[in-house]
């Protein structure tokens, strides 16, 4: 099939959050909601669920845990079972609670920065301290973790490392030798990895994800993977996720934690489960269209940054539909954020809400019609040749 991922929507007629936190003029470009329509097929059994005309509780069906199981399978080589996952209303939600789940009050939560916002408040919201580490960003603006400071920062009572793979803002695929690296340590150190997998699936050529679990059996046993469809499918306003658990125990205490939420075991929408199960089942020839088009939008990003916003630098994401783009070289009477905002009419995601290392960044989420993007860039350039004409 062909799709037509140029075709723009009324998207603001819908009253997402990411088209009405601005007025009308301006684009935004921040938030990581897609501007494209859902696959047909789960738009069909959307449907489908509210002809049914019954909309009580539910519980999870069955049937879901066997499609999650053969899609992880299939599209990433990863075995687990059913009985591995954990349903919940969101990835960010799974944040605070495998961290209660597998720590006490008090206790240290592991956090490397810049990262997306929710990983740090999730600590606090179990009732746990965050220790950050910043990523060590190189001269070519690729980003790196120095184990030695990885290992010294983990404390006798950091009992979470909060891994975020692929990464978010900074487009990070991890390499199995990292993720070797990563596991090892935590393991050493008693401490278990909460990885935060939602963007999977949006990897560009040339880079292969890798669950962190994936990599040997007792890895397995030490982290918790949280996985969605919502990114991949663009289904986040059905708040929708999972947690897979490889460890009796572990899972045991995830169980405990879930109790604390309410109307649990019945606190996933009934459409929810609908459309996670036609994502899973019917998605992915979808998807395989659509990586594609954000390719080709990830290259005219980065192509149009380098040749046309002088003081912008932009390192191509491996993974995600989100560019990192670095302003510290441009001169700005105020924050990039504020300055596109005011200046360009341009939302973007101001990087100090990403933590240590992130003042002086920008996120631009480049989900959206070509001349959507096209239209954001050459407003965000006439406002830098405006700027560099009043020095």
């Amino acid at each position: 099939m062909k799709l037509d991922f140029d075709r723009i929507l009324d998207c603001r007629s819908t009253e997402g959050t990411k088209w009405t936190t601005y007025p009308e003029d301006v684009l935004p470009m921040g938030i990581a909601d897609q501007d494209f329509r859902a696959p047909q097929l789960i738009i069909d059994a959307l449907h489908a669920r509210v002809e049914q005309g019954v909309y009580g509780l539910q519980t999870p069906p069955r049937v879901l845990s066997d499609l999650i199981v053969d899609y992880l399978a299939h599209r990433h080589n990863w075995e687990i079972v059913p009985d591995d996952i954990f349903y919940l209303p969101g990835v960010t939600d799974g944040l605070s609670l495998a961290c209660r789940a597998v720590g006490k009050p008090g206790d240290h939560v592991l956090i490397q920065t810049p990262v997306y916002s929710p990983f740090l408040e999730a600590p606090r919201k179990a009732d746990q301290v965050p220790l950050f580490m910043e990523l060590t960003r190189t001269e070519s603006g690729r980003y790196i973790v120095d184990f030695d400071q990885f290992e010294d920062t983990i404390t006798d009572r950091t009992s979470s490392f909060l891994l975020c793979s692929p990464h978010n803002p900074i487009g990070k695929v991890f390499g199995r030798q990292e993720l070797e690296r990563t596991a090892e340590i935590c393991l050493r150190k008693g401490t278990v990895v909460i990885s935060d997998d939602i963007h999977c699936d949006l990897v560009y050529s040339g880079h292969t994800y890798i669950p962190i679990a994936k990599i040997d059996p007792e890895i397995a046993a030490n982290t918790i993977t949280l996985v969605a469809p919502s990114k991949t499918f663009n289904l986040a306003g059905l708040k929708f996720g999972a947690a897979i658990i490889q460890n009796k125990t572990l899972q045991e205490r995830f169980r405990q934690s879930l109790d604390m939420l309410s109307g649990f075991p019945y606190h996933i929408s009934v459409f929810a489960f609908a459309g996670a199960a036609a994502a899973y089942q019917h998605g992915e020839a979808w998807l395989h269209e659509m990586l594609p088009y954000l390719e080709h939008n990830r290259d005219t990003l980065h192509k149009f940054v380098s040749e046309e916003l002088p003081g912008i630098q932009m390192r191509l994401p491996e993974a995600t539909f989100l560019a990192w783009l670095n302003c510290r070289a441009a001169e700005f009477p105020t924050t990039p954020a504020d300055f596109f905002l005011e200046q360009a009419r341009v939302g973007l995601s101001d990087g100090a809400i990403y933590g240590d290392g992130g003042k002086g960044f920008v996120r631009l989420n480049f989900a959206c019609p070509r001349s959507v993007l096209m239209k954001a860039l050459m407003r965000m350039r006439r406002a830098l040749i405006s700027i560099q004409n009043d020095t």
